[in-house]
């Protein structure tokens, strides 16, 4: 995000309209095509559709309840240019067919929207947690006594000075965290470098370490279990000792608060029952969280500068 000596433009002080402008750039930006095929009845494009499917999960609604607050919002229907109101089974078609790795790229874009070409992040906190797939309440779960063990694994990595989710890894079963770290360190150094990784005693291991400094040139600050042996294996394992920053590894407390406004604000409950639509459902709740991010920054940005028209912004 930056700021350049024009006019302000046509920037709104609601936050649901600059959502969705938004999200509008960002999709068009995803290399994602305006049609789905050749044959397609081209009566909505693929950038509006996905905009409503963002709202939907902006809003914490079902594809049902979407689509009759969008018939009531003009001023949004404006904004995406619909001519008419799209059925709830189109919505949800759409993301059955729209492939993973093109959310991926989505959340690429949304990251973009933070960053300078080339500019490093000073601390990357990792941390995960689990996505329930039910939706009994938990007091009916207890009185029949068929409480769900099973959950959607989700490791986050979070920019601590933004408040930016930098990347996700998602598996249909726990799994052991430093499994998880190994390709959300990649997946997070392939989009952003960073200079530090902070994680709690789960991710302590020695192929962390030489995974981090070795091969992404990082330094990970993890505290090191404490074990009946005195005797501690591996190299940067005992080097953690000596040079543990408290100061860093306190930042690491952004990523839990990361992880706490995602299940609060978009629900901690997946809709979806196959596995790899609650991929994308979870992948979708990230981009949301990351576009609601930018969106509250410009807001308040723009209320800080509103009385100075040379300004615009870039995004």
């Amino acid at each position: 995000m930056c700021l350049c000596n024009k006019h302000t433009g046509n920037i709104s002080s609601n936050k649901y309209l600059n959502f969705i402008d938004t999200a509008l750039a960002v999709s068009g930006n995803s290399r994602l095509e305006i049609y789905s095929c050749k044959y397609s009845k081209r009566t909505y494009t693929q950038h509006q559709l996905l905009a409503l499917v963002l709202l939907k999960e902006y809003l914490n609604e079902d594809y049902r309840d979407i689509v009759e607050l969008v018939e009531l919002m003009d001023k949004v229907q404006t904004k995406l240019g619909l001519k008419q109101i799209p059925h709830f089974t189109t919505l949800h078609k759409f993301v059955t067919r729209i492939r993973t790795i093109l959310l991926n790229r989505l959340l690429h874009q949304t990251i973009k929207l933070f960053y300078s070409h080339g500019e490093r992040i000073e601390v990357t906190a990792v941390d995960s947690t689990g996505f329930t797939s039910g939706h009994c309440s938990y007091y009916y779960s207890l009185r029949t006594d068929k409480k769900r063990h099973s959950f959607l694994k989700t490791s986050i990595a979070v920019d601590t000075s933004n408040l930016v989710i930098i990347g996700v890894k998602v598996s249909g079963r726990p799994v052991h965290d430093t499994k998880h770290a190994v390709t959300l360190l990649k997946q997070c150094h392939r989009i952003r470098k960073s200079e530090f990784y902070v994680m709690d005693k789960a991710y302590d291991s020695e192929d962390i370490h030489k995974l981090v400094r070795d091969e992404l040139g990082s330094i990970a600050i993890i505290p090191v279990k404490d074990r009946k042996r005195k005797r501690i294996k591996g190299r940067y394992r005992r080097l953690m000792i000596e040079d543990f920053d408290v100061a860093l590894h306190r930042k690491r407390s952004m990523s839990e608060t990361s992880n706490s406004v995602l299940k609060r604000k978009y629900g901690e409950e997946i809709r979806a029952r196959i596995y790899r639509n609650q991929v994308k459902e979870i992948i979708l709740k990230v981009v949301v969280y990351n576009l609601d991010r930018f969106v509250k920054v410009k807001i308040i940005v723009y209320l800080r500068i509103s009385t100075e028209p040379n300004y615009y912004f870039i995004y």
